[in-house]
């Protein structure tokens, strides 16, 4: 059966002298893996398509074994990202965490939408490092692992919010703050950011001003929250953090 649907490159793999197998995020599919033939090939039609980050319309011939790519067309190259060391790796990233945590063949409009303008901001914008984090969010919840920023985690509670538990995944009340020692020490706005990154569409942002010690504060949550939960390891956060070891 032959489907057309848009999707993202995710992940490429040699596959033969002159094949490749990539994996797509499609709005209309889920993550799909294919054959493109002829891939490999410098003057391919397929070679141009099929570059990590490109979000293309591609014609796949769907079976029960290895799908296969029939054509495909550039939507948009993301060529600002490419040439830009920091937007490359933060790409890598969210694409590669989406290709961890996005089961196959499991349709997610939401999460589509928001790979996209996720995407887009990074072309865009020189700082990412808000909208990549309400994505990170956004998939920890659909890999069932998201932190409770609603309520406290202990109690049920939905106020007076003091700290942010790793070992209790999510927020602790003033009450509750003593069962973790070790839990991170926060102010009312870093508990109600963690709730809209959660939650809120990042189309629906619009222009997004947080201090940077509040923005230094989520970051370290957040990584702490994914090492703890993840259960991936991921080659492009090690990209990441030899980049700011080198700022």
């Amino acid at each position: 059966m032959l489907e057309k649907v848009d999707g993202f490159i995710i992940r490429s793999n040699d596959y033969g002298e002159t094949h490749k197998i990539v994996t797509i995020f499609s709005n209309k599919l889920g993550k799909i893996s294919a054959l493109a033939r002829g891939a490999k090939k410098p003057k391919s039609r397929m070679a141009a398509v099929t570059q990590p980050f490109i979000f293309g319309q591609f014609y796949i011939y769907i079976n029960s074994g290895l799908s296969t790519i029939q054509q495909g067309e550039v939507i948009d190259s993301f060529r600002a990202v490419r040439e830009d060391i920091i937007k490359t790796a933060f790409s890598a990233y969210i694409v590669e965490l989406t290709d961890k945590l996005m089961e196959s063949k499991s349709p997610d409009g939401y999460i589509f939408e928001e790979l996209l303008g996720t995407m887009r901001w990074i072309e865009e914008n020189d700082d990412a490092a808000i909208p990549i984090m309400m994505y990170e969010l956004k998939l920890f919840k659909k890999g069932g692992f998201a932190p409770t920023v609603h309520s406290c985690s202990n109690c049920g509670g939905i106020e007076r919010f003091i700290s942010f538990s790793i070992r209790e995944a999510g927020l602790l009340c003033s009450n509750c703050s003593g069962i973790d020692p070790h839990a991170f020490a926060i102010s009312p706005v870093i508990a109600k950011l963690l709730y809209i990154f959660s939650t809120v569409e990042l189309k629906r942002v619009g222009t997004i001003s947080v201090k940077q010690e509040n923005i230094k504060l989520l970051r370290k949550i957040i990584d702490a929250y994914y090492e703890q939960y993840g259960g991936y390891f991921l080659k492009s956060r090690k990209v990441i953090n030899q980049l700011h070891l080198l700022k």
